[in-house]
């Protein structure tokens, strides 16, 4: 309910006051993480840093959400200055060629280099995991080889960084930050010929208060990977999730309005879409990044998606709606811990319809939302998505205060989230669920 971010250095989520739906993002004070008991040899980048303060982080959207938390004192990655010669020399990134992959393929290829990032040693600071750098594998398409790439977080946090370093397997490699944002900043990565390698995945210490908590292991939306094909494997799964949701609750007698169903599965998508980035960027594209993301990543989609409000993973519920949701559905055997059932997708699903069907049972019971339906005023539609985002409780004032001007009365967050909304039924078709 509202835009998200991956909160990487939140692992529980705290209850805040707001309405059904707001969004989520990192936090990582570089400041408070534990020092090296030992020094570590990690790549020397050819870069500088200089150091700015206060910079807030990167805004995304995941792919998509929106609004974050500040990354404290970071600093600033800055090229080294090069002669004119030197400029004219360094090659840009050819495309990639990942195209030729399938999206089984590229999931069989992230498994086999998570497999080899895990079973690699760790750096380590005292006895737990070094919280201070992060390890990228990337794809040489051409001869199959796997690379690893280490790098500090404050690099791959920086929007626009660039280094060169020596790859596990001996080969220079660059490394370009597209968008930081955690987890899920999306990165090129290119040889000394300027061709793309493909980013697979990021392992990434994930810690809170300067302790390590868990180490994450994700795939971003990453540009070489991106592909008509990734994009409809994406909207699969999210039916498919959708549809299973959709079947347990029946088998334990709930039964959820088709219009319902249709309105949910377009938010999986509408909550995870930057509003700055739906703005400025390509719609259609960012649209299938985050279809892309949820292809990518199936299970683990937006697993480590905090928002400030404490709103969490793939449906962006907050812990309040989603005891409410327990608490009237006792039946139903949601997982009783929030961040465990947020990173369910199909618990957070069902939860996710249960709380819509609620509302909408809520809002059609009201004489004001009556009248503004059979008047024209308002649709079904916007009135789910628009009491999703922000407190249903107080459409029908608005209806009430605004006739037919109510969505001027709404927060502007809420009106940008309808317009993404429209936008996504207007130019995605989108398959309808069986009933």
């Amino acid at each position: 309910m509202k835009r998200s971010c991956f909160a990487l250095s939140v692992l529980f989520i705290t209850v805040a006051t707001r309405t059904p739906a707001q969004t989520l993002r990192p936090s990582q004070n570089p400041d408070d993480r534990p020092r090296l008991a030992a020094p570590v040899a990690t790549p020397t980048p050819t870069t500088i840093l200089k150091p700015r303060p206060n910079v807030p982080a990167e805004q995304q959207t995941d792919s998509g959400p929106a609004r974050g938390s500040q990354l404290g004192n970071k600093t600033e990655v800055v090229p080294k200055v090069a002669g004119p010669a030197a400029i004219a020399r360094r090659p840009e990134p050819l495309p990639a060629t990942s195209l030729l992959l399938s999206p089984p393929m590229i999931r069989t290829r992230i498994s086999e280099a998570e497999r080899l990032l895990k079973s690699r040693p760790q750096l380590t600071a005292l006895t737990l995991p070094q919280i201070d750098f992060v390890t990228l594998a990337a794809l040489d398409h051409l001869n199959g080889r796997l690379h690893l790439l280490t790098l500090s977080k404050d690099t791959f946090l920086t929007k626009g960084a660039e280094v060169t370093m020596t790859s596990s397997l001996g080969v220079p490699l660059s490394v370009r930050i597209v968008r930081a944002n955690g987890v899920n900043t999306a990165v090129a990565i290119f040889d000394a010929q300027g061709r793309s390698l493909v980013p697979l995945v990021v392992q990434y210490p994930i810690e809170k208060g300067g302790v390590f908590r868990e180490m994450a292991y994700y795939t971003s939306a990453h540009p070489a990977l991106l592909s008509p094909d990734l994009s409809r494997a994406g909207r699969a799964y999210i039916h498919r999730m959708m549809n299973l949701a959709v079947q347990r609750l029946r088998e334990k007698g709930t039964f959820i309005s088709p219009q319902i169903v249709d309105v949910a599965e377009r938010l999986c998508l509408v909550e995870h879409v930057d509003h700055d980035r739906f703005r400025l960027e390509n719609r259609l594209a960012l649209f299938d990044e985050i279809y892309s993301l949820y292809a990518l990543n199936e299970p683990d989609t937006y697993r480590y998606s905090v928002s400030f409000a404490g709103a969490g993973g793939m449906v962006q519920m907050i812990p309040w709606a989603y005891n409410l949701v327990r608490q009237r559905h006792p039946v139903m055997g949601l997982t009783p811990d929030f961040v465990v059932g947020m990173r369910n997708h199909a618990n957070a699903l069902q939860a996710m319809l249960l709380y819509m069907q609620d509302t909408w049972n809520d809002l059609a019971a009201n004489e004001d939302v009556q009248y503004a339906l059979s008047a024209r005023l308002a649709t079904q539609t916007e009135l789910l998505a628009a009491g999703y985002n922000s407190n249903a409780a107080r459409l029908p004032l608005y209806i009430r205060r605004g006739g037919a001007a109510w969505r001027t009365l709404i927060p502007r967050e809420t009106q940008i989230y309808l317009q993404i909304y429209k936008t996504l039924e207007a130019i995605v078709p989108q398959k309808r669920m069986q009933p």
